[in-house]
C-alpha cells in the first residue's frame, strides 16, 4: 500500500533531519560498497560468470594439463571477479538532503553541516526535536 503524501513528506523529514543530525550514522544505515546492483551491472556480470564458466569447462578439455591449469583459473578468476562486480555497489551517491527547518520546510544542504555537535549544542535531541513539531503540527 503507497504511502499518502502527508505521510511520504514526513518520512522525507525525517530521513532529512538524520542526515542532518548524524551524517555518519545515516551513510551507515543507508548501505556498504556492497549492495543491490543495477540492471545493466547484473547482465554484464552474468555475462562474465557464463563466460568464466565456459572457460573451466573448456580448460577440463584441453589435452595438455599445462594449459588446463591456466585456462581453468582464468576462468575461475573471471567467474569471481563477476560475482564481486554484481555485488559492489561503488562510492554511494547520496548524501545529505537538507535540514529541517523550525516550520517543518526541508532546506537545501549550505555546505556547513551542523554534525552531532551542533545538535547536542541545542540541548534537545532528535527525537524530542520531532515530537516538538509533530505536536505544534497536531495540536
Amino acid at each position: 500500500m503507497p504511502l499518502s503524501e502527508h505521510e511520504q513528506r514526513m518520512l522525507d523529514q525525517i530521513e532529512s533531519a538524520l542526515y542532518a543530525e548524524d551524517p555518519k550514522f545515516a551513510s551507515n544505515v543507508r548501505g556498504g560498497r556492497f549492495g543491490g546492483a543495477s540492471g545493466k551491472r547484473r547482465v554484464f556480470a552474468a555475462i562474465g560468470f557464463a563466460v568464466g564458466l565456459m572457460l573451466l569447462i573448456a580448460g577440463m578439455l584441453l589435452p595438455k594439463v599445462e594449459y588446463t591449469v591456466i585456462v581453468g583459473l582464468i576462468g575461475f578468476l573471471l567467474m569471481f571477479g563477476s560475482v564481486i562486480y554484481a555485488l559492489w555497489s561503488g562510492p554511494s551517491t547520496k548524501g545529505p538532503r537538507g535540514t529541517v527547518g523550525e516550520d517543518g520546510s526541508v532546506r537545501a544542504p549550505s555546505g556547513r553541516g551542523r554534525g552531532v555537535k551542533g545538535a547536542r549544542a541545542s540541548g534537545q535531541s532528535f527525537v524530542a526535536r520531532m515530537e516538538e513539531r509533530f505536536r505544534r503540527r497536531f495540536p
